[in-house]
Formats: structure tokens, C-alpha cells, sequence
């Protein structure tokens, strides 16, 4: 775990890829707890400490994390996110190239929880939901193609399969097509930028999250 930003109301971390955000079934100690910890012991707080989860990312995926201090900070940010006031930029290495160097995907997303999965339709089909978001090719090797994305919904799964069902799976994402996995077991996604106003400050936060120590990703990124 990596803190990018943080103050008396808010830390932003970023997460490696395998850490899960939230305790689930697997019984493997929750990003949440690791904060908590690391909170816990750098101001020597007595007690329980207060953090509350505003959002989440897949467990393979790496990037930004936004996680509250205090309640007031909970309340805001959630109603932030719910009204997409939160701007997340996403960056994904693909093995394809898109037939458009940019262009927007608008699909109609179903969620299979059992499968824990996702599933994607040109057109509205029962239980579908909405699913909106905007790519950019900005970078490139002789195999790999890197996208920029941002989201204009927030669905299941939304990057992963939109890209997959636009012919352009994410590297090492075998749950959506990528013909073998990553070594470390991640999917080539992570969560590079997010860009808010402070819900109590009223300041403008912007947060970028380190590429992963991976020769790909150090090799593909723009160097600007």
C-alpha cells in the first residue's frame, strides 16, 4: 500500500493488484484494514479508527483507492459519486488495437452474480443496465496497445468487458477473453488519475497513482 494523498478528512492509496478493497468470503485481510492499521499507528489513535469506503476496485486491478477519514467526509463523497462528481482515469494495456484510435462505447451491461460476471449487449435487453465510457490510444509497443479511459457509468465489470466486447480484452483479464493471464495473476488495468473537489476544504484534489513495477507498463506509458 502507497499513500498518494492524504489530510484530516480523506487518503487516497493505491492498491496493488490482488488486494481486495472490502473483507468478502476469502477471509483475506481487506485494503480497509491495512489503512486502519497504518492510521492507527502514525497518529497513535487509542479505540477503533473511523474509514469508510467510498468506492471499490476489482481485486485484480491496480490504482488509486479513495477512502474517508471522518463521517462528514462519507456522507459528502458518497453523494459525490452517486452524482459523478468524482473523475477516475482509467489506463488499460490491450493485445489489440481498436479499429478507432478513439471513440465512445455505449452498451447495455446485465451482471451474472453467480459467475460474478458481466455481460454485454448492443441494444436494451431486460435487467440491462446503461453503460457509457470514452477511450484514447495513448500509447503503444509492437504488441501491446495502452488506452486511456474515462467512465461515464459506474456498472459491474464495466471496463473489462466494454473493451472485450469492443475486440480489445485487457491484457492477462482471462474472465473476458485475454488468451493467457498475467504472471502475478493482475489484469493490465489500473486506476491512473482521479480529480475532485475536497468535500470539506472545497479545494480541488488531484491524485496520480504510480505505473506498476512492471517492464510493460514502464515501456508503454507516455513519457510526457
Amino acid at each position: 500500500m502507497q499513500v498518494v494523498y492524504e489530510d484530516n478528512h480523506i487518503i487516497i492509496v493505491s492498491k496493488k493488484s490482488g488486494e481486495i478493497v472490502q473483507g468478502d468470503k476469502t477471509g483475506d485481510e481487506p485494503l480497509s484494514e491495512i489503512v486502519k492499521k497504518y492510521i492507527k499507528e502514525k497518529y497513535h489513535k487509542p479505540g477503533n479508527v473511523f474509514l469508510g469506503v467510498v468506492h471499490r476496485l476489482d481485486r485484480p486491478v491496480s490504482g488509486l483507492v479513495v477512502f474517508a477519514k471522518t463521517s462528514k467526509a462519507l456522507s459528502r463523497l458518497n453523494q459525490m459519486f452517486r452524482d459523478s462528481n468524482v473523475h477516475k482515469t482509467y489506463w488499460a494495456i490491450t493485445k489489440n488495437v481498436p479499429k478507432n484510435p478513439e471513440g465512445t462505447l455505449i452498451n447495455w451491461i446485465t451482471r451474472n452474480e453467480k459467475q460474478n460476471k458481466s455481460y454485454v449487449y448492443d441494444k436494451e435487453v431486460p435487467h440491462s443496465k446503461k453503460a457509457v465510457l470514452s477511450y484514447k490510444l495513448i500509447g503503444h509497443t509492437d504488441n501491446y496497445s495502452l488506452l486511456e479511459i474515462h467512465l461515464m457509468t459506474g456498472r459491474h465489470h464495466q471496463i473489462r468487458c466494454q473493451l472485450a466486447h469492443m475486440g480489445c480484452p485487457i491484457k492477462g483479464d482471462l474472465k473476458y477473453g485475454a488468451p493467457r493471464s498475467n504472471p502475478d495473476g493482475s489484469i493490465s488495468l489500473l486506476s491512473r488519475f482521479v480529480e475532485f473537489v475536497h468535500p470539506v476544504s472545497k479545494e480541488t484534489i488531484k491524485a496520480t497513482a504510480p505505473l506498476p513495477d512492471d517492464n510493460l507498463w514502464q515501456s508503454i506509458a507516455p513519457k510526457h
